[in-house]
């Protein structure tokens, strides 16, 4: 994977494919390889860019004075700058989405198109915010994911009754449990505060171009509910497709259905 250097640390990222740039951003505490369906189907047609979030992947520690969503919306364009990239079609999953909307916000002219799956760019609710504070907390104490809180974490991100034995999960949940000590204090629990603590930005969406502008999510989509989906499409202007059979990272538990979705969308757009 190429590196580039950014505020001091080495960002790692995907690179695959030529045309016009699609940049994927990714959830929280998931490598490049939530994309790894997208990124096969999109770079027949499109220069896919994977950046991969600090302490995750391959990607260094999350730098100093890294402090708000704003930051990684300029750590993005940071590396476009460096890539020498003009303009990009935006395709954001939870944080992917909610620094992918910053960006768009902050530097419209560098943004062709914009998708925004299963995110939300409201504040966290008070009373999930302070669960998942708690469940830091614990992370940051123990110096590893106990045991107990793998079963605990892991679910979150799929929908209801999926196969726990099924390679998807198990997958996810030994990535969970295969993060360093180091890893998870200097990064990935930071990352996580930063996340969870993140400031409304609702009043803002009317600015963002509707007809450049989608909206998805996966109907049993729990952290991130399709509520949230319906009420961003309607402040933005812009349509809102559910991806059926899916929960919050609806890009592998439908990979189907989001991939069509996203080639017609871009199709039309990019």
């Amino acid at each position: 994977m190429p590196v580039a250097v950014i505020d001091g640390q080495p960002l790692h990222y995907i690179d695959q494919g030529t045309g016009p740039v699609v940049l994927l951003g990714s959830s929280y505490l998931w490598g490049h390889d939530m994309w790894t369906p997208q990124i096969e189907a999109l770079s027949q047609q499109y220069r896919v860019i994977v950046p991969e979030l600090w302490g995750h992947g391959e990607s260094g520690p999350l730098p100093a004075h890294t402090r708000s969503l704003d930051d990684l919306a300029r750590q993005a364009l940071a590396l476009l700058d460096q890539l020498d990239i003009a303009q990009i079609n935006l395709v954001g999953l939870s944080v992917g989405g909610m620094w992918g909307a910053r960006l768009a916000l902050l530097a419209p002219q560098r943004v062709n198109s914009l998708v925004l799956m299963d995110t939300y760019l409201g504040a966290e609710p008070e009373a999930t915010r302070q669960y998942y504070f708690s469940l830091f907390k614990m992370i940051e104490d123990a110096g590893a994911i106990p045991e107990p809180l793998l079963d605990v974490i892991a679910p979150i991100f799929f929908r209801p009754g999926i196969d726990r034995e099924s390679a998807l999960y198990q997958d996810f949940r030994a990535s969970l449990q295969a993060h360093s000590r180091e890893r998870l204090l200097d990064s990935i629990v930071p990352l996580g505060r930063l996340i969870f603590s993140r400031e409304d930005v609702l009043e803002q969406l009317s600015h963002l171009d509707a007809d450049t502008t989608q909206v998805m999510c996966g109907e049993h989509d729990k952290p991130r509910p399709p509520t949230e989906a319906e009420e961003m499409a309607e402040l933005i202007g812009c349509s809102l497709i559910l991806i059926p059979e899916a929960g919050h990272i609806s890009a592998r538990e439908n990979p189907e259905y989001v991939n069509e979705a996203l080639l017609t969308f871009l199709a039309n757009n990019a």
